[in-house]
């Protein structure tokens, strides 16, 4: 099972260095003018969604963009990944959700479009985009080279659905 969790990591890992080159970043993490000057509503979750359920409009770089609380409300902007096994957390991430990340085993070997890189498994207490909420995610915390947190299978295979029109995301829990 865990091997399987890896494998899916490491191409969803593979997918964000793509993605992030779209969306106007280097390798190295800077950020190119064309980030800077991205709509600040890209990615947007619904207001008016009802209970249970949440809407994420595509943006412009082809991609989902979910704002999530996660454990009891800290916000983590998530690269919505099908292709990912489990959430991936930047350790960035992980350290403004409370997780040390120098405190924690870093036992699998993952690659990235930097390299190789260590991850660490650890488990969320809830993930809620708008309304869709699920309690216990699995994640990986990726010590580097992962320049955004996937919002994999292991929060979205736990909803009771999800959807992709063409410029849609639902997510139903």
């Amino acid at each position: 099972m865990v091997r399987f969790l890896v494998i899916g990591v490491v191409a969803a890992l593979c997918a964000v260095g793509a993605a992030q080159q779209l969306n106007g970043f280097s390798f190295d993490g800077a950020p190119h003018a064309a980030a800077v000057t991205a709509p600040a509503d890209v990615g947007a979750q619904d207001s008016d969604s009802t209970y249970g359920e949440a809407s994420i409009v595509k943006s412009p770089d082809g991609h989902f963009w979910a704002d999530a609380q996660v454990n009891g409300g800290h916000p983590v902007h998530f690269l919505v990944d099908t292709g990912a096994t489990a959430v991936a957390l930047t350790a960035g991430d992980a350290r403004s959700l409370g997780i040390d990340p120098g405190s924690l085993d870093y036992r699998y070997t993952v690659m990235t479009a930097a390299g190789p890189a260590r991850a660490a498994a650890v488990k969320l207490g809830d993930i809620s985009v708008d309304h869709a909420h699920v309690e216990d995610v699995q994640a990986f915390v990726i010590d580097q080279g992962l320049q955004t947190s996937l919002l994999g299978m292991s929060y979205l295979g736990r909803l009771s659905k999800f959807e992709a029109t063409p410029d849609t995301l639902v997510l139903k829990s």
